[in-house]
Formats: structure tokens, C-alpha cells, sequence
């Protein structure tokens, strides 16, 4: 397959993903998501099974429990059977049956003591990768130094979402850097393809006013240092956000002429799990210049 055409259909099935997870509420028939993608119905589910290693309705299923998995762990006041019918599940025994099935934990289970790593390790399945990128927009800005609240995480970047349960903890009890009226940020200090194990290093912080007294949760004061820097916008899940950054670092760097600031590169999360779908999350992704 020449690359055009390899780039064409992987253009395809990538949009039959979109729909998928911008349309989990609805129902999503074999003819309904071949014609999104403009491949005959008699052969659409083995062409997305070649292509991702995985059925189509195995697809849609997991993308439905994994933002059910966000709701248990991160919406402790939602109710099971609620998050269960989103799910499209008919009742909560069938929908903690399919759960435990994926995550080898009961939705209670998960809630109380989610097992990230375990969860992580369902969704490494093959999904096509983002095109175009000719067409990418970078812009270089003037970053302003900013005081932040800093937890750090130095785990497994499958644990990741561990740390950001205790950040979110932090934020209700202080209340010194509410998500509402405080950036959020992550600074990025390690590849987690090249160190996926306990010594990845990531920080998770909040833009705040004053700096942080002792807290159990174990957040200081940090600031992230201002300067200029190469922008661009990643959108959908964060676990694709590397295709962004290899981008920036393998083809627009070597072209800029640009020369690298002595910083980690950065994001600034512009809305959060916690209150969008997925594929509407928004990340800008910072990489500081001389």
C-alpha cells in the first residue's frame, strides 16, 4: 500500500473513531459507522479488526466503560446505576459484569481502589494515527512566570491518574486553587515511552495566589518559569498527546531554526476530564525557546 493510500485509510478509520467517541450516547450500528468511514458494510468490521487489533463492538464498549471509569473514580457523588445507563447498559448487573470482565474489579472496587495500571494496560490496542500534520498550527508566545501548586509524580505514568485524584483532593480541601478560576498545568520532564516504570517524573500543578502551607497530600510551592515558547493544541485524549510532541521536537524544530530553553516542556490543560467528554478535551502544549 503506497503511503497516500495508507495515509487515506487510516484517515478513515480514524474517523470512524471520532464518531464513535463523539456519539458514545447514541446507538452505533455496523451500517451506520461503514458509511462514516465510506467502506462497504460487508467488509467494514474486518477492516477495523485488521487495523486496531480489535472488534468494532469491543471498541465502542470499552470507550463507553472507560468514560464510565472517570465518572466511578472521579464523580464520587454520581450514582452507579446513573453512570451505568450513560454506559448503555439496561441495569447495573450487567454493566458491573462487563466492568469486572475488563478491569478484573467491580465498579464498587474500582471507585474505592482503582488498579491504573491494570485499567491502562485494556486500552493498548492499535489506533491510527493523527495526519495532516503539514497543516498544524505553532505559534511562539511570550509565557509570564507562574506561581503554582506542585504534586509531584514520580510512578509509573500508568498511575498517573493516582495523583491526580490526591491534586483533586487537595484542590476541595484548600481551596486555594480552584479549577474554575486556576490554570492547570503538567510539566513534563521524562518520555514515559523511554521511562515507563517508578522513575518517570511528571508534575501536576495549579496556578495559585500565595504560596501553599504543609498539607498531607504533600503539595508545595513551585513556579513555571516564563519565556518564549513554540504553542500547539492537542485535542481529544491525552494519551495521544506524544504524537503532538514528537511533532514539535522531530520536524519543527530542526526547520524553525529555533534553539531549545534550558525547561521542560509543559502543558496547560484548558478543560479537564472531569467535566468534558474525551475527545473534547483541549491541551496546549508548550516547548520554552531561547
Amino acid at each position: 500500500m503506497s503511503g497516500t493510500k495508507a495515509r487515506t485509510y487510516a484517515e478513515r478509520i480514524q474517523r470512524v473513531c471520532d464518531y464513535i467517541y463523539q456519539h458514545l450516547d447514541a446507538e452505533l450500528s455496523l451500517e451506520q459507522l461503514s458509511q462514516v468511514a465510506h467502506f462497504s458494510k460487508y467488509h467494514f468490521h474486518r477492516q477495523f479488526s485488521e487495523y486496531t487489533g480489535i472488534s468494532v463492538s469491543r471498541f465502542i464498549q470499552l470507550m463507553r466503560l472507560k468514560r464510565a471509569s472517570y465518572r466511578l473514580a472521579f464523580d464520587q457523588d454520581d450514582k452507579i446505576i446513573d453512570i451505568a445507563l450513560e454506559a448503555q447498559f439496561e441495569n447495573p448487573e450487567s454493566f458491573s459484569r462487563a466492568f469486572k470482565i475488563a478491569f478484573d474489579q467491580t465498579p464498587s472496587q474500582f471507585r474505592e481502589t482503582p488498579d491504573w495500571p491494570h485499567w491502562h494496560s485494556k486500552f493498548h490496542f492499535t489506533q491510527p494515527t493523527e495526519e495532516g500534520t503539514a497543516d498544524m498550527d505553532i505559534k511562539i508566545v511570550d509565557f509570564k512566570p507562574t506561581k503554582v501548586a506542585v504534586l509531584q509524580h514520580r510512578a509509573a505514568p500508568s498511575r498517573i491518574n493516582e495523583s491526580v485524584s490526591k491534586f483533586i483532593e487537595w484542590r476541595k480541601q484548600s481551596k486555594l486553587s480552584p479549577k474554575d478560576s486556576a490554570h492547570t498545568y503538567g510539566v513534563v520532564y521524562d518520555d514515559p515511552k523511554n521511562k515507563p516504570g517508578d522513575d518517570f517524573r511528571f508534575d501536576i500543578c495549579g496556578s495559585v495566589e500565595q504560596d501553599v502551607p504543609n498539607n498531607p497530600q504533600g503539595i508545595t510551592t513551585g513556579n513555571i518559569a516564563g519565556g518564549r515558547c513554540a504553542v500547539i493544541r492537542h485535542t481529544g485524549a491525552h494519551d495521544n498527546i506524544g504524537e503532538k510532541i514528537y511533532y514539535l521536537y522531530g520536524k519543527w524544530l530542526p526547520e524553525s531554526g529555533e534553539e531549545l530553553r534550558d525547561a521542560p516542556i509543559f502543558f496547560h490543560y484548558l478543560n479537564l476530564i472531569t467535566d468534558v467528554a474525551e475527545h473534547e478535551l483541549k491541551t496546549d502544549i508548550y516547548l520554552p525557546l531561547k
